[in-house]
């Protein structure tokens, strides 16, 4: 196995995020021979740990071909490795799993797409992602409900009071796209939702899904917001998604769960560090609403 090489820039960052990241850079040191004042030796077979998502909750972690997840809440990686072993669609190889940590095999090919990014990928390839959503919610129902979906209307008041008391958006594009948001929730069938099905959390070949990743929200859902999630900031491929679904979709609430998913988030990635609101996709998505 390669001996891990942390910059002292990454080493930092790992850290910063607080109890979650230390821990792991102390057991680490432990568990490493030929430590040096707890730092993980140099030998000449080195991989360099890239840090992929860092915050006070979640860290992911790149080394070569394996991905590191360590979680503060272990029972978001326990749904993940059951949720990942129960769909008929391709999704990563497990190495190793320990109580706050997953490691995966890096997934062949590369990310559908960027949020806020136009996308190298075809329609084709979008189509194809379609059919792999469609797959999924054709699956049979985990035994358990996402809990992605729970308590989102008192979300909604909240998070609404605090876009128009900190000026985010103007009152009037906020009450837009809270009942944009409104008609999303409503009753439907329950299907083997992903539940949170970024575009970049989808890998393809050319043409082919090669897997998905990030299924700590899996359950049973509604399948338009796996579909909402998949096309955010991508309008311009709904019409390739739903096409390669292969059944009707109702567009409206699609867009409803754009809104609500944009309302729900933005607070949360200012509070997490990614900088200025007036910078995310998710508050222009929330501008051009319709």
């Amino acid at each position: 196995m390669s001996t891990w090489h942390f910059s002292n820039e990454v080493r930092n960052k790992i850290a910063s995020t607080g109890p979650l990241g230390q821990a792991w850079l102390d057991e680490l040191a432990r568990d490493t021979s030929g430590d040096v004042d707890g730092h993980p030796a140099m030998t000449a077979d080195v991989e360099e740990v890239e840090v992929v998502v860092a915050h006070q909750e979640r860290i992911t972690l790149r080394v070569g071909d394996v991905f590191v997840k360590l979680d503060a809440d272990r029972s978001r990686l326990d749904v993940e490795v059951e949720a990942m072993t129960m769909p008929p669609v391709p999704t990563p190889e497990i190495l190793w799993r320990k109580p706050h940590e997953l490691a995966l095999a890096a997934l062949p090919g590369t990310a559908l797409g960027r949020l806020g990014q136009p996308s190298p990928s075809s329609p084709a390839a979008w189509a194809a992602a379609g059919a792999a959503v469609r797959t999924l919610h054709d699956a049979p129902l985990p035994p358990w409900r996402s809990r992605k979906l729970d308590g989102l209307a008192s979300q909604l008041d909240s998070e609404c009071e605090w876009f128009v008391a900190n000026k985010v958006l103007p009152a009037d594009v906020v009450t837009h796209n809270r009942r944009l948001a409104e008609g999303a929730l409503r009753p439907s069938t329950l299907v083997f939702m992903h539940g949170d099905l970024q575009v970049c959390h989808i890998f393809v070949d050319g043409d082919e899904v090669t897997g998905i990743l990030d299924w700590s929200e899996g359950g049973q859902g509604d399948a338009l917001w796996d579909l909402a999630i998949l096309t955010m900031g991508h309008p311009e491929h709904l019409s390739d998604v739903v096409a390669g679904y292969g059944t009707d979709v109702d567009l409206d609430v699609v867009r409803g769960w754009w809104s609500l998913r944009c309302l729900l988030a933005t607070r949360w990635l200012v509070e997490h560090g990614y900088g200025p609101a007036e910078e995310y996709p998710e508050v222009a998505l929330l501008r051009s609403q319709p």
